[in-house]
């Protein structure tokens, strides 16, 4: 059996990066949950489940949460792939953060997920995808993380592999005169 914790929990935390293309202050970011699960194919249902519930309330169109999750659901099968190299029961981390655009109004910025594991040291530069043209199962998960999120930045620290996901709000297009 796997052990699964739900906290959530609704603290501020420290503020984050953004892309440097947006010239509001950088915004900062809201703990909407924080998963601890054991490395187990079973899980990730639960874990796929609960970020589309995140990424819906920080207000994605459905293609985008869709998108969402199939990101971290790669990821994660990547995790318990590669860095754990299949092996079940050990740690696993999700934090689902809500971005706020600036410190001064509630306008949403959007969702960041951080996944964090104490498997193998992976090798970021070694990071890539089959070629698309090659019509076969697997090696797509990469590529479909890419295209689907922002942000996407590895790094290893403490002995820990962290995998940080940005997916930003577009801003809502201003309507026509006659309201199209």
């Amino acid at each position: 059996m796997f052990r699964n914790v739900l906290e959530m929990e609704g603290r501020v935390a420290s503020p984050k990066t953004q892309r440097s293309s947006e010239k509001a202050e950088s915004p900062h970011s809201e703990l909407l949950l924080h998963l601890r699960l054991e490395s187990n194919p079973e899980a990730l249902c639960l874990v796929r489940g609960t970020v589309e519930r995140a990424a819906e309330v920080t207000h994605f169109p459905e293609n985008q949460i869709r998108a969402i999750v199939r990101a971290v659901d790669e990821a994660l099968a990547n995790v318990i792939r590669h860095a754990y190299q299949g092996k079940k029961g050990m740690p696993i981390e999700v934090s689902c953060n809500r971005l706020w655009k600036d410190r001064n109004t509630k306008a949403l910025g959007g969702i960041e997920i951080v996944l964090s594991d104490s498997g193998i040291a992976a090798d970021p530069a070694a990071f890539r995808g089959r070629p698309l043209e090659e019509i076969r199962p697997g090696g797509l998960g990469l590529h479909f993380i890419k295209q689907s999120m922002d942000v996407v930045e590895f790094s290893r620290k403490n002995g820990r592999n962290f995998l940080r996901l940005v997916k930003y709000l577009a801003p809502s297009k201003p309507r026509g005169p006659e309201g199209d």
